[in-house]
């Protein structure tokens, strides 16, 4: 077993599974936060410099899984691995937000496609798959910098 405890909660507009974008041409556009617990707050330090985010969750209201699903996207079964399904073996959902930006311990974004009260489990710098224009590298872009002046 391995201990997971929440550094925080959603905060979405979403209160009931259906009312989430899904299928074809879904767009997560609804803007949330991620509210820290206190405790966590230091954690979040240079965070504004990145425009992308990774967001590690629970589906904390799924029972069980299915080895197979049939996505909204399609009208045949697919494994679960291959598949943004909730009932999952380890039910961890990962989404990818926009920061807009950070008030404390909350962070403002776009594109939650979670449950209103949903755990977060954690949270990290999205740096690819995104058009080079839109990047922002925060300290890690000041870092290389600094790295190829010194070497």
């Amino acid at each position: 077993m391995f201990p997971f405890r929440p550094i925080g909660f959603v905060r979405s507009p979403y209160g009931d599974a259906a009312q989430i974008p899904k299928g074809p041409g879904a767009e997560h556009q609804a803007e949330g936060e991620l509210e820290l617990l206190p405790e966590f707050e230091t954690g979040l330090a240079d965070i504004e410099g990145f425009s992308h985010l990774y967001v590690l969750w629970v589906f904390d209201r799924v029972d069980g899984y299915d080895l197979l699903s049939t996505p909204p996207t399609d009208d045949r079964a697919h494994g679960v691995f291959s598949t943004r399904s909730p009932r999952r073996p380890n039910p961890i959902g990962l989404t990818v937000v926009r920061l807009i930006r950070r008030d404390g311990a909350r962070l403002v974004v776009r594109g939650v496609d979670m449950l209103d009260g949903t755990p977060l489990l954690d949270i990290k710098p999205y740096l690819s798959s995104i058009p080079a224009e839109e990047i922002r590298r925060g300290w890690m872009a000041d870092a290389e910098a600094r790295r190829r002046a010194g070497a």
